[in-house]
């Protein structure tokens, strides 16, 4: 339905030269909408209130059908030019508003160009506001208003049954699996994910389309009926005003959402020709006296984040709405979370790199950390992880480990190739003589599986007792990972030799006065 009209204003010029020229101008209204605008008044008067009194006038004008816009004439009365009504009764002439020199001057017109316009406008506005409000126009806009709602209930019905089928088709992607989302053997989402995520994106998107269906609905029923058309004319400009904010700040976040692309393609080529020289490293492809290939993965995975985060501070200043409060309000936030908690994690990066720099160990190596032997499972920058012989997964923070003493099983083999020596003692006593000691846990030392022949076991007489001596065997293994079943073979060898010896192992110390009592000498089997 058709609207009052309003007529365009030349824009004002500054005020400062015409200080009577008010710089936020009033407005004749007629159902809420702008008909004619004041900028100043003539005298003392004020605009608010000239146009106050005039929005009145001008609707009981539109009200009074005897009335017709062709009524509202000029005349011109020196220094004034009036606008009024000619033949209203018994006054020949009835002044509506008077308009002097001073008060076109805020439009740069003369005072007979911005009385023609005030009553061009005026005129516009009666017969609009007539129009508007006709029987005709009011069934019009009730045909019309019955038939969008039959339209907008139609929608529904649609929308609603397209729902149910887009649902029936996620429910039954169940059977169905998306190896598509997934990165080598690692499932990002499984099935069962994937559904509810997508059904819940379906719900979101009928939802929001429904709302925005209903919002625009609400104007366009209000715009068929002249009491409210004029609060239509208002949601539709606040509409309008929100999508063209939005595609504002598109288009002029383009050059900067570009400028990002390009930041981005380069981080990642950059850290993937990081990541590719490190795995030659790795590989021993590419070699360094320097550098370890252990050291490969792990400085690999520092110089990208490193990258990475180099690539997010230059992007940063051209990220849309970095400075808003919002976002200052959010980096603000993470910035204290990460404050709470960083000393005990930068503790544990700190030592998880020195663990790995100072070559303490690698993943495999079998080791004992503070009473904890086993083999290094898994070493990231925050815990070291071993499993042990029980296959228990112990988990020690990098900050205990590096003050903790470590000792490294695998490292001669690996680092020296040479095997690592395994020691135990035993005690014999003072009657038997030291070299058939000697004898006898060499012979046990060599006949256990796991010793290896490259280089000899030897025995060392580390104390003399009161009641025994101490021996001390060492001998080499083969497989360090085999390390205590070849100790268990080892102990066991050293009972049979010294059983078939009929010598007495007195560990612990044994201490027996002989007064016929039984050797403490194992019995034979059978």
């Amino acid at each position: 339905m058709e609207g009052l009209s309003t007529t365009a204003t030349v824009a004002a010029p500054a005020t400062d030269s015409k200080p009577w020229c008010s710089a936020k101008p009033v407005w004749f209204t007629l159902e809420g909408r702008q008909v004619l605008e004041l900028r100043s008044a003539i005298g003392a008067q004020e605009p608010s209130d000239v146009a106050r009194r005039g929005s009145f006038m001008l609707k009981k004008l539109a009200d009074n059908n005897r009335v017709q816009p062709k009524q509202i004439e000029v005349l011109e009365d020196n220094p004034y030019t009036l606008i009024g009504i000619r033949g209203a009764g018994s006054d020949p002439f009835l002044r509506l508003m008077a308009v002097d020199d001073r008060v076109a001057q805020c439009f740069d017109l003369s005072r007979q160009q911005l009385a023609i316009r005030y009553r061009d406008q005026l005129r516009g506005a009666i017969s609009s506001y007539r129009s508007n409000n006709s029987l005709s126009s009011w069934l019009r806009g009730t045909a019309l208003a019955l038939l969008v709602l039959g339209i907008y209930v139609l929608w529904i019905r649609w929308q609603a049954a397209l729902h149910t089928r887009l649902q029936q088709s996620i429910s039954q992607l169940d059977g169905i699996r998306l190896g598509r989302f997934q990165i080598g053997t690692n499932a990002l989402l499984s099935t069962a994910q994937i559904t509810r995520v997508l059904t819940l994106l379906l719900r979101f998107v009928h939802w929001g389309l429904l709302l925005l269906i209903s919002y625009l609905l609400i104007p366009l029923l209000l715009g068929l009926f002249p009491p409210t058309s004029a609060m239509a004319e208002g949601l539709r400009e606040q509409l309008l005003s929100v999508v063209s904010a939005v595609f504002n700040g598109v288009v002029s976040s383009i050059p900067d959402l570009l400028a990002i692309v390009l930041i981005l393609a380069l981080t990642i080529g950059v850290m993937r020709l990081s990541t590719f020289c490190f795995r030659a490293l790795e590989r021993g492809h590419l070699r360094f006296a320097w550098f370890y290939p252990e050291w490969a993965r792990p400085t690999g995975r520092i110089a990208a984040v490193l990258i990475l985060v180099g690539g997010l501070v230059i992007a940063y200043p051209y990220i849309p709405g970095t400075s808003t409060k919002a976002f200052q309000g959010a980096g603000l936030f993470v910035g204290v979370l990460a404050a709470l908690g960083s000393s005990a994690i930068a503790s544990n990066i700190i030592s998880g790199l020195m663990l790995i720099y100072t070559r303490a160990f690698t993943e495999g190596d079998r080791v004992m950390i503070d009473g904890v032997v086993g083999l290094v499972q898994e070493r990231d920058l925050l815990v070291t992880r071993i499993r042990t012989p029980r296959n228990e997964l112990v988990s020690i923070p990098n900050a205990a480990v590096i003050a903790a003493s470590v000792t490294n099983y695998s490292f001669s083999r690996r680092e020296l190739s040479t095997p690592v020596a395994l020691s135990t003692t035993i005690t014999i006593g003072y009657d038997v003589p030291w070299r058939k000691v000697h004898e006898l846990m060499l012979s046990a030392a060599r006949s256990a599986p796991g010793i290896s022949e490259e280089i000899e076991p030897f025995v060392l007489q580390t104390a003399l007792n009161d009641f025994h001596i101490s021996y001390e065997l060492t001998a080499f293994v083969k497989d360090v990972d085999l390390y205590r079943r070849t100790l268990s073979d080892v102990l066991a060898a050293l009972q049979d030799c010294f059983a078939a010896a009929e010598v007495e192992i007195l560990s612990p110390g044994y201490h027996a006065i002989r007064n016929g009592n039984a050797s403490t000498l194992p019995k034979g089997e059978g």
